[in-house]
């Protein structure tokens, strides 16, 4: 079987093979204005043999009390392994990951491609325009939940993807920090979910819904260069709680940047930042 093109596939690759039994497709639907959204959708019809994967239970760690780490943490690796392997997922096997860009909900996708390379796991990419690409491309509904049989998932985790607040407040003058929220919160003027508004000092604004489309669809390597337009630079990408600056990761992968010192991560993002308020705050625009 041919690689998969990665880190994106378009819906006629996956009709193509969805059926392969090398093939594993997860579906990452969700919704952060109501938690019980996306696994009702796959419930009422999935990709074939599609595997739901929860932003909280599988793609997330457990949430501190005291806030560090975010909103949403990593998950630990082993056990992130565990649930793959168990979901049927294995070292060798070729993983295609869907959500439904539709109303601004397109990050999910994205970070379960992230986590996965994070794991080492090079043969994964995400759905090209997600679940409506692959209804307009006439693909099967399944409304039956799967029974892979269960595998051995071994990590090898890429440290270098990730950085940490104490990385943040030490990044060097010629590392960007790109901000991948909207910009009214980025600027501080509102906050609908965390407790204090604003951005980290010397952060620029890449709202990561500029990687897409109207229909969901991402924009080529050209595009999302100029989108973000850092250049050279290595940059580091945050959000508020590590899951929608997974888009610009990948955005800077399209435009030839591998993830990797070049294109990295502050996994526990805003929500972990300001769990410490000895950390400094700002407010407004910064750069360009």
């Amino acid at each position: 079987m041919t690689p998969l093109p990665t880190p994106l596939v378009p819906a006629d690759w996956l009709l193509a093979h969805v059926h392969d039994p090398r093939v594993r497709v997860l579906d990452c639907r969700y919704a952060l204005s109501d938690p019980l959204l996306g696994r009702l959708a796959y419930l009422e019809g999935h990709v074939p043999d599609a595997i739901y994967a929860d932003l909280e239970t599988d793609l997330s760690g457990p949430v501190q009390p005291d806030g560090a780490g975010g909103r949403h943490p990593l998950p630990d690796p082993g056990a992130l392994a565990a649930w793959l392997g168990q979901a049927g997922v294995g070292n060798d096997m070729l993983v295609v990951c869907y959500d439904d860009p539709r109303g601004g909900q397109g990050f999910y996708a994205a970070r379960a491609w992230w986590l996965l390379r994070w794991l080492g796991h090079t043969q994964v990419a995400v759905l090209d325009g997600g679940w409506p690409a692959w209804v307009a491309a006439s693909g099967a509904v399944n409304t039956a939940e799967p029974t892979h049989e269960p595998t051995t998932f071994t990590p090898d985790v890429q440290s270098g993807f990730v950085v940490t607040a104490a990385d943040v407040q030490a990044l060097p003058a010629q590392t960007l920090l790109l901000d991948a929220r909207a910009p009214a919160r980025y600027r501080g003027e509102v906050e609908p979910i965390d407790r204090e508004a604003g951005h980290i000092p010397g952060a620029v604004n890449r709202e990561w819904s500029g990687a897409l489309d109207e229909g969901g669809h991402w924009h080529g390597a050209d595009a999302q260069a100029e989108r973000l337009n850092v250049g050279g630079a290595p940059t580091v990408t945050y959000c508020g709680s590590g899951v929608s600056a997974a888009p610009n990761l990948l955005a800077r992968e399209l435009a030839g940047v591998p993830l990797g010192p070049e294109n990295r991560l502050y996994a526990g993002s805003w929500s972990d930042w300001i769990s410490d308020p000895a950390r400094p705050v700002a407010t407004g625009e910064e750069g360009a």
